[in-house]
């Protein structure tokens, strides 16, 4: 019998050559040797382990098998948010995004790379020393899912890092996506046994890392490319795109070889051209291309949003489209009482898709096409996603039916509609049931009152059953309510309750966020509630006030005087402060801070300090960055090198200040 320093040996050598052949098979696509030889080689490593658990590993490539059910997904917090893109089909506005690059980094010229785009699930793998301890799912782009079990399933994800020294500490972001003949397959098995078939790749690769029993996930051929290093420690950061994914090949990850270094902009366009013509001969799903800044340098120079980087676009391909027959139109109802015209489909596959709806916008877009029902119409998947209605088809000797019109009353509430500019409304408010469910789950959603364990599927059956009408009765509710709802008992019912007990206490910003205004999001609601300090001096603003502040335009003006002028809503406001809810004012108001109405641009390098930290310390002291000088610009921050803007300063007579200047002008705290 074999003794335990003779296995180690063993388990190590087969380790080593199963290693082997999945690169060679799964990453190099040059397998050498047959699919039972590599079972057998399978085989006996299992059969080792199992004879000897105590040399099992969670790198060994027997945990590519799956592992039993877990009973949830837990959450994971990634190391480093995982941003999403800003996206266009438009070779213009890329230009566009090329020109804002430029002028940030004053440079003539800025060097790229372009890359497909995956239509698959964002990922983040981390390895601790080499060696795989957790991948998530991309989730809020702060924190995913826990998937670390269905991902050891991937074969090309390397349970720890090729290449020496691994890195201490190494995040990878990358996408998990379904080969198109691998979903071919698994909707022709799922068809064979009666079960309902994916609607497209992404659904299924989704579906495939979501399961409780990893057993499953290894049953889908799923593949992982990665694309990006997001954070390093232990071992030099890359300073090129290229030179990531240079690094992400020595260690043994998949990259997609349909990438190129671009001198310029028009080179990334032109790739993007030439991509997608192969686009349909591809083994894989993608949707465009991602324009990114090369060099890491430029990218920390630029910095990012809240939610996108300003280094990098998605670019887009055209839509695929398709021909069908509209049966009819219905019109939905919105959040925030929007009423959408819907085409209600003759069903047609787009890109792997059955579709049976289409949006139609909204009365002007309706107009504009004039679509009926009975016509035949040619639609899209708008970023091969959201069906659309592109045009009506004549077809010959047709006799059409009437224009369809807009509702005068909600087709949910018979509350009256109102049409502003291309759009109707329902007046109902929180009173439509339509907007009532969207309008609670909006209103306990995390930037709002963020109430625990207070889900969708709570909140459809509250209403259904009645048991809410409003959302201020979410503060009436009593036990013996709660408890008529499935899955409710005495604890979990509890629960809830001193959720939404201890939500009350909330800050004026998410208050106003919550009630749902119409173009009012998490940002905006923070600017009123730092202007003006209270709930009531929000209230009784004019739309000429609302203007005057920076960022807050006609538009928003409107919602926000709209919303509070009618009477439902102030009722509900009114009865949400009589339940006990009290919004918090901010510490210290916009008039409070030392910068309010001040307008700073930076040019040139600055020392001591990034851009990005300069322009969070200006934005935090209630002063405005712009991004160009003018006769209402009061100071310019320049460093060395300064540019354009610097000369147009002193001809304009604006304040220059250096460095020095600038920081001794902000306070110590």
């Amino acid at each position: 019998m074999m003794d335990g320093k003779s296995a180690e040996k063993k388990i190590a050598k087969l380790r080593e050559r199963i290693e082997r052949h999945d690169r060679l098979y799964y990453i190099d696509n040059n397998p050498k040797i047959s699919d039972a030889a590599y079972d057998e080689l399978l085989r006996e490593l299992e059969d080792l382990e199992e004879a000897f658990p105590d040399l099992a590993a969670d790198d060994s490539p027997t945990k590519r098998v799956g592992a039993p059910p877990r009973s949830s997904l837990p959450p994971a917090v990634h190391l480093m948010p995982m941003l999403s893109l800003d996206s266009t089909t438009s070779a213009d506005e890329a230009r566009a995004f090329d020109e804002r690059l430029r002028k940030a980094l004053e440079r003539d010229r800025v060097a790229y790379t372009a890359e497909p785009k995956f239509d698959g699930l964002s990922l983040e793998l981390v390895y601790e020393n080499g060696l795989l301890i957790r991948a998530a799912t991309r989730g809020d782009g702060t924190t995913g899912e826990d998937v670390t079990p269905n991902v050891r399933t991937i074969r090309s994800v390397p349970l720890h890092l090729q290449g020496a020294p691994a890195p201490s500490l190494m995040s990878v972001r990358g996408e998990a996506l379904l080969p198109l003949a691998g979903f071919r397959e698994l909707n022709r098995r799922m068809t064979e046994r009666g079960e309902p078939g994916f609607a497209n790749p992404r659904n299924a690769a989704a579906g495939a890392l979501r399961q409780l029993d990893s057993r499953i996930t290894a049953s889908r051929p799923l593949k992982f490319f990665a694309y990006e290093i997001m954070k390093i420690e232990g071992a030099p950061a890359p300073a090129s795109h290229a030179g990531e994914l240079a690094a992400l090949t020595g260690h043994g990850f998949l990259i997609d070889y349909h990438w190129k270094e671009c001198a310029g902009i028009e080179e990334a366009i032109d790739f993007h051209a030439r991509l997608a013509e192969a686009r349909e001969a591809l083994p894989f799903e993608i949707d465009g291309v991602v324009i990114k800044a090369d060099s890491k340098r430029d990218r920390a120079a630029v910095g990012a949003r809240s939610r996108s980087p300003r280094w990098a676009l998605a670019l887009k391909f055209e839509p695929r489209r398709e021909i069908t027959d509209v049966e009819d139109i219905a019109v939905g109802v919105g959040r925030t009482g929007k009423l959408t015209p819907v085409a209600l489909l003759k069903p047609v596959d787009v890109g792997g898709v059955t579709v049976s709806r289409a949006t139609l916008h909204n009365a002007r877009d309706l107009e504009r096409k004039d679509v009926r029902p009975g016509d035949r119409v040619r639609i899209e998947r708008a970023g091969d996603v959201i069906p659309a209605v592109v045009e009506r088809i004549e077809v010959a000797g047709q006799k059409r039916s009437e224009p369809f019109s807009m509702p005068e009353q909600c087709p949910v509430c018979g509350s009256p509609v109102e049409a502003e500019g291309a759009n109707h409304y329902c007046t109902g408010g929180l009173s439509c049931p339509a907007q009532l469910k969207r309008g609670i789950m909006h209103f306990a959603s995390k930037g709002a009152f963020d109430i625990e364990g207070l889900g969708e599927k709570t909140i459809e059956s509250m209403v259904d059953l009645e048991i809410i009408g409003s959302v201020a009765d979410l503060f009436r509710l009593e036990e013996e309510r709660l408890l008529e709802l499935e899955g409710f008992a005495g604890k979990s019912a509890d629960n809830l309750l001193e959720a939404i007990e201890r939500s009350k206490e909330i800050a004026l910003s998410r208050f106003i966020y919550a009630l749902g205004i119409r173009n009012v999001g998490e940002h905006v609601a923070g600017l009123l509630a730092l202007h003006y300090g209270s709930l009531d001096a929000v209230a009784a603003a004019s739309a000429d006030e609302l203007t005057g502040i920076h960022e807050i335009g006609p538009e928003v003006a409107a919602s926000v005087t709209g919303f509070f002028s009618n009477e439902r809503n102030r009722k509900t406001v009114d009865d949400l402060l009589a339940q006990g809810v009290a919004p918090r004012p901010p510490e210290r108001t916009a008039a409070d801070l030392p910068l309010t109405g001040k307008t700073f641009v930076f040019t040139g390098s600055l020392e001591g300090i990034t851009r990005g930290e300069a322009k969070g310390r200006v934005q935090a002291l209630g002063g405005r960055v712009s991004s160009s000088v003018s006769a209402k610009t009061d100071y310019v921050v320049a460093g060395s090198d300064p540019g354009s803007k610097y000369e147009k300063a002193v001809r304009l007579g604006v304040t220059v200040l250096s460095i020095d200047e600038f920081l001794a002008l902000l306070p110590e705290e």
